[in-house]
């Protein structure tokens, strides 16, 4: 959470500088996200949310258990229950059980969830790029490489 304006952090320490740059990251990843939000609700009446599960779910044309898909996108296994039960009601899922084991749920596309999540995807890609834009590839590929080394070292928790 963002608790200082950025003008009131000083520069100096690396401390500081990289508060800075969590401040910066943060910020900008809450207006690319409000943008994508709303995009998404106007376009297909969607949210970002369940844009993600499909999207999980895309990656995965084997299925997944829905612990499976909390842990990919790091949230509760209650926010991605919802969300199925209303992906499977749309047709866009479909729920079966893993064999030998009854108590785990598999959750796949439908051919019809291909194809909504496939139009949805297209439109984001060409969101993300009109909104990253000004970035040139170069800086946006090292970028991508400082932030996925990062990530790595985060993995297990910090």
């Amino acid at each position: 959470m963002v608790s200082a304006p950025l003008a009131s952090v000083r520069s100096g320490a690396p401390a500081k500088e990289r508060l800075r740059l969590w401040i910066r990251i943060l910020r900008a990843s809450r207006l690319i996200e409000a943008v994508l939000r709303e995009r998404l609700k106007t376009r297909f009446d969607t949210t970002l949310p369940r844009f993600d599960v499909l999207s999980a779910l895309d990656r995965a044309p084997e299925g997944m258990a829905m612990s499976d898909i909390s842990r990919f996108l790091l949230v509760s296994n209650g926010n991605v229950t919802g969300i199925v039960e209303r992906l499977v009601t749309d047709g866009l899922a479909s729920r079966t059980k893993r064999d030998g084991d009854r108590r785990t749920s598999i959750i796949k596309l439908t051919p019809a969830g291909k194809e909504a999540f496939a139009a949805m995807a297209e439109a984001h890609e060409r969101w993300v790029d009109e909104l990253l834009g000004s970035l040139p590839e170069d800086e946006a590929r090292a970028l991508a490489g400082t932030l996925k080394t990062f990530e790595s070292n985060w993995e297990g928790g910090v």
